[in-house]
């Protein structure tokens, strides 16, 4: 595909915006999800003073601004700076004009029918937990860095109680040094016990095997044995041996489990688009503008995966 008409592909993690052309097989834009604006007007001396800054450089400029993330959980809250972000995508990042390219978006799979018509009203029509977020950045460091999922979670505590072998230092962007102890296992620990969060869903091992478990009885052995982690919150060390023990301990004795976690998992959702949007038999699934004026942002319905 000439790269002048090559298709955008745009998968907006929660955390992390990957974004780049069909059949690349890596994204050429990753950038945080994240939109800043100052705390106080005129603060910025000589420094252009945006109303607002996106990505890395809202990241760098942190101290002075009020960051949002307009995705939660996969799924957009906040159009205004969603559009932020798609704007930054085309013109700072791919430095396209988004009009002369078939865009390709990924969804959360429970992405809201509302929510899918406003990302196509919103690209069709224009053409392209922390408020202050500078803790949650320090808090997403500190995981990156730091945090590993346990296998055997007891017995980790009971370790991380009984010496300081599993205890960490890290500094704060103030110089202050502070101490990670089993905090480093305990706050991973919650996607396999959403309780510890106060939640009362299943864990991510229970919500696979349930996954399974409603599929034909035919099929389940093959999805046992290629069960794939994808997304930014999986790159933690341990997830899949943990992974493995769990869905073990759920499925039928017999059972051969495989988890498999690629190193690239981080992107597999971008890589997914890509590919799908580079197929000849793909062609016939974009939207047209002249189809979206006939009928309006609920075509988006009959022409989703």
């Amino acid at each position: 595909m000439e790269e002048e008409i090559a298709a955008l592909v745009i998968d907006n993690g929660s955390g992390m915006c990957k974004a780049g052309f069909a059949g690349d097989d890596a994204p050429r834009a990753v950038f945080p999800s994240i939109v800043g604006r100052p705390r106080h007007q005129g603060v910025m001396v000589g420094m252009g003073q945006k109303d607002s800054y996106v990505g890395d450089e809202a990241q760098s400029k942190r101290g002075i601004l009020t960051l949002k993330y307009p995705i939660e959980h996969g799924i957009v809250t906040n159009w205004d700076d969603m559009e932020k972000i798609w704007h930054h995508t085309f013109y700072n990042e791919l430095r396209v004009a988004p009009e002369e390219h078939p865009v390709l978006l990924t969804e959360a799979p429970l992405n809201p029918k509302a929510n899918r018509e406003k990302m196509t009203q919103i690209l069709t029509e224009r053409g392209y937990s922390f408020t202050t977020t500078a803790e949650r950045e320090i808090v997403r460091d500190i995981k990156e860095k730091l945090c590993y999922v346990a296998l055997d979670f007891e017995q980790e505590m009971a370790t991380a109680a009984s010496s300081s072998s599993l205890e960490k230092s890290y500094e704060l962007p103030d110089g202050q040094v502070i101490t990670i102890g089993n905090e480093r296992f305990r706050c991973p620990e919650a996607l396999f016990q959403p309780s510890f969060l106060g939640m009362e869903s299943c864990g991510i091992h229970e919500t696979t095997f349930n996954s399974i478990m409603k599929c034909d009885v035919d099929i389940r052995k093959d999805l046992y044995a290629n069960t794939v982690l994808s997304g930014g919150t999986t790159m933690y060390p341990g997830i899949a041996d943990r992974m493995q023990k769990e869905i073990t301990a759920l499925a039928p004795s017999t059972m051969k489990i495989k988890i498999i976690a690629p190193p690239e998992r981080k992107y597999s959702v971008w890589i997914g688009g890509s590919i799908l949007a580079s197929l000849s038999t793909f062609q016939q699934m974009w939207i047209s503008k002249q189809e979206y004026d006939e009928s309006g942002p609920s075509i988006v319905h009959r022409k989703c995966f």
